[in-house]
Order: C-alpha cells, then sequence, then structure tokens
C-alpha cells in the first residue's frame, strides 16, 4: 500500500519590519525671525518708525530664539539662517530704542520753539529825561508819551519822538489831499548780549480821538522803514511819515519789535 505523501510547503518568510518615516524639518521659526527682523531693522533707519522696529525686532528676537532651540535638538536644520533673524531682531529693538530718544528729543525742541516763539517779552515804560506822561512809573502795557522809551526784559529799548509837520511830495503814496502830514522818528537801541534783526519791526498809527487808521506815507524821504541787524551796544533810528485828518489832535504810534515782543503804543500830541 502506497502512502501519500503530501509536498513539502515552503515557509513564507516574515515581512521586514518598516523603518518609521523621517520627520520633515521645522524651520518654519528661523524663516520668521529672519523676515521680521530684515522688515524691523529698515523699520528702525526710517524716521517715526521705531515703535514699528520695537515691535518687529521683538517677535523676531523671540522667534529666532526658539528656532535655535529646535536647531539644538535636530528639529530644524536652518541654524544659521535663525540665528541671523535673532541677530537682526536685536539690531531692531537697538535702533528702535535710538529712534525713540531722537524722535521724542527732536519733538522737545520743537515745543521749545514754539513756545519760545509764541511767548513775547513784554516791556516796562521808560520815560523821557526830565519826566514825561509815564509819570516816572515802570508799567507794563501802558500808554507811553514823546521820548518815552520801552524797555523789554532782553535788553531792547524803543523809542518814540515828537511827531512833525511833513510836507509829502506830488509823488507820495499814501497822502490824501487835504490831510495832514507827519514824520515821527522812531528809535531802537540794543542794550541786550544778542544782535537783533530789524527787518521786523512793524510801525502803525491811529489818528484823533476815533482812532481812525493813520495811513503810512511812502515818497523819495520817508518810507524805508527799519533794514538789517542792530548789534548789541548800537542803535538804529527811522523815520516814518502818516496821513492823518486835518482836525485830529493826537496821533497814537504802536511798534512791535517783533514776533517775541510786546509792541508798546505812544500817545502823541499834534
Amino acid at each position: 500500500m502506497s502512502q501519500y505523501t503530501q509536498p513539502h510547503q515552503p515557509q513564507q518568510p516574515y515581512a521586514p519590519t518598516q523603518t518609521p518615516g523621517t520627520r520633515p524639518a521645522r524651520n518654519g521659526l528661523g524663516i520668521s525671525a529672519l523676515v521680521l527682523g530684515i522688515i524691523g531693522t529698515v523699520s528702525g533707519l526710517i524716521p517715526f518708525f521705531f515703535w514699528l522696529a520695537g515691535i518687529l525686532g521683538l517677535i523676531a528676537l523671540i522667534l529666532g530664539l526658539a528656532g535655535r532651540g529646535r536647531a539644538k535638538r535636530g528639529e530644524a536644520t536652518n541654524k544659521g539662517v535663525t540665528t541671523f533673524g535673532a541677530v537682526l531682531g536685536l539690531v531692531s529693538v537697538i535702533l528702535s530704542v535710538v529712534g525713540a530718544v531722537l524722535t521724542f528729543k527732536a519733538v522737545d525742541d520743537v515745543v521749545t520753539d514754539i513756545n519760545k516763539a509764541v511767548e513775547d517779552t513784554s516791556a516796562s515804560a521808560k520815560p523821557a529825561a526830565g519826566g514825561g506822561a509815564a509819570g516816572g512809573t515802570e508799567g507794563k502795557g501802558e500808554t507811553l508819551a514823546a521820548g518815552d522809551s520801552a524797555a523789554y526784559d532782553d535788553g531792547l529799548e524803543v523809542t518814540v519822538g515828537d511827531p512833525a509837520s511833513y510836507t509829502a511830495d506830488e509823488f507820495a503814496i499814501g497822502h490824501t489831499k487835504g490831510n495832514s502830514a507827519y514824520t515821527v522818528s522812531v528809535v531802537i537801541e540794543n542794550k541786550g548780549k544778542e544782535k537783533f534783526d530789524a527787518t521786523l519791526v512793524s510801525v502803525d498809527a491811529r489818528a484823533g480821538e476815533d482812532g481812525v487808521n493813520a495811513e503810512q506815507i511812502f515818497d523819495g524821504t520817508v518810507g524805508e522803514g527799519f533794514t538789517g541787524t542792530v548789534l548789541p551796544g548800537k542803535k538804529v533810528t527811522a523815520k516814518y511819515a502818516f496821513d492823518v485828518p486835518a482836525d485830529a489832535k493826537n496821533l497814537t504810534v504802536e511798534v512791535g519789535p517783533g514776533f517775541e515782543w510786546d509792541a508798546s503804543q505812544w500817545d502823541l500830541k499834534l
């Protein structure tokens, strides 16, 4: 009796164990730090953008340090980029601080200049030799008489003399036929330590009890006014002519040395 023998079945080989896949590098923090660091550094070089440089620089610095930690753990491969981004972040923060200091200083200087320009220099009355309408008192904001001086805090003194009748020539500008013309001498003496720019001096006048505007007369003799600079210890004189109604009994002359000084007034008898 033949015995049936089953053929030998080959043993199935075991499937090899699958190796886990390599994780992708996490380079996002380093790239972000670099981009923000570049933008922050550029912003720090632009005036009044120091605030943006500070914000972006701080974020870039934090992201750069975090990215370096990943690179040390082998989770990222851009250690150089991350380091450069962190450095740029630090530079942005420094530029932000410097920009803030310079901006605040510039604003403070502008405010100081504005306050200095707005703040007027007050004047006190200085009567003429031998007494005057001011009565020997030194008060601020009072009307002066002919020959009196307005003495300012910085050493500037303005003096207006007595009015004198004047005959304008036929080509004069500002003179109306039938009106009277008077000239007034204005003297500016610089007793201060700084030179004085006389080009900004303004001289106006009003005539009579009603304070009618007395128009300034310009001809070949009068009307030029003040020009140039008055050095310390020096004085300068200019003559002005005004058109006055024939029945006017007084002439009020107002002299303003400039934007930084109060204007002073003289009540002159005609």
